[in-house]
Protein backbone atom coordinates (compact mmCIF):
# COMPACT_ATOMS: atom_id res chain seq x y z
CA UNK A 1 0.00 0.00 0.00
CA UNK A 2 1.33 3.25 -0.53
CA UNK A 3 1.50 5.46 2.39
CA UNK A 4 2.68 8.59 0.78
CA UNK A 5 -1.20 9.11 -0.24
CA UNK A 6 -2.16 8.89 3.00
CA UNK A 7 0.35 11.63 3.89
CA UNK A 8 -0.62 13.79 1.24
CA UNK A 9 -4.50 13.92 2.38
CA UNK A 10 -3.01 14.58 5.73
CA UNK A 11 -1.41 17.27 4.74
CA UNK A 12 -4.36 18.84 2.36
CA UNK A 13 -6.67 18.30 5.76
CA UNK A 14 -4.13 20.32 7.45
CA UNK A 15 -4.29 22.95 4.66
CA UNK A 16 -8.16 23.52 5.05
CA UNK A 17 -7.54 23.88 8.83
CA UNK A 18 -5.41 26.21 7.84
CA UNK A 19 -7.08 28.44 5.77
CA UNK A 20 -10.56 27.83 8.59
CA UNK A 21 -8.42 28.41 11.83
CA UNK A 22 -10.53 31.20 13.42
CA UNK A 23 -6.97 33.80 14.69
CA UNK A 24 -9.23 36.91 14.84
CA UNK A 25 -8.91 38.76 17.68
CA UNK A 26 -5.71 37.22 19.07
CA UNK A 27 -2.12 38.37 18.71
CA UNK A 28 -1.76 36.44 15.72
CA UNK A 29 -4.38 38.52 13.82
CA UNK A 30 -2.01 40.35 11.58
CA UNK A 31 -0.68 36.61 10.38
CA UNK A 32 -4.15 35.55 8.90
CA UNK A 33 -3.68 36.67 5.38
CA UNK A 34 0.11 34.68 5.24
CA UNK A 35 -1.96 31.29 7.07
CA UNK A 36 -4.88 31.63 4.28
CA UNK A 37 -1.97 31.93 1.35
CA UNK A 38 0.21 29.14 3.15
CA UNK A 39 -3.17 26.86 3.39
CA UNK A 40 -4.67 27.46 -0.19
CA UNK A 41 -1.01 26.85 -1.85
CA UNK A 42 -1.08 23.50 0.29
CA UNK A 43 -4.24 22.22 -1.01
CA UNK A 44 -3.66 22.97 -4.14
CA UNK A 45 -0.11 22.01 -4.47
CA UNK A 46 -1.10 18.47 -2.43
CA UNK A 47 -4.25 18.00 -4.68
CA UNK A 48 -2.69 18.22 -7.80
CA UNK A 49 0.56 15.75 -6.46
CA UNK A 50 -2.91 13.04 -5.72
CA UNK A 51 -4.17 14.14 -9.02
CA UNK A 52 -0.71 12.98 -11.08
CA UNK A 53 0.11 10.35 -9.06
CA UNK A 54 -3.48 8.80 -9.68
CA UNK A 55 -3.17 9.31 -13.21
CA UNK A 56 0.48 7.97 -13.56
CA UNK A 57 -0.89 4.91 -11.95
CA UNK A 58 -3.92 4.59 -14.41
CA UNK A 59 -1.57 4.75 -17.19
CA UNK A 60 1.17 2.69 -16.35
CA UNK A 61 -1.15 -0.41 -15.91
Amino acid sequence: MNYSIFLFLAAILSGFALIQVPIAGTFLASLAPFTTVVGLLTVLIFSLVIIYKGFRHLFNK
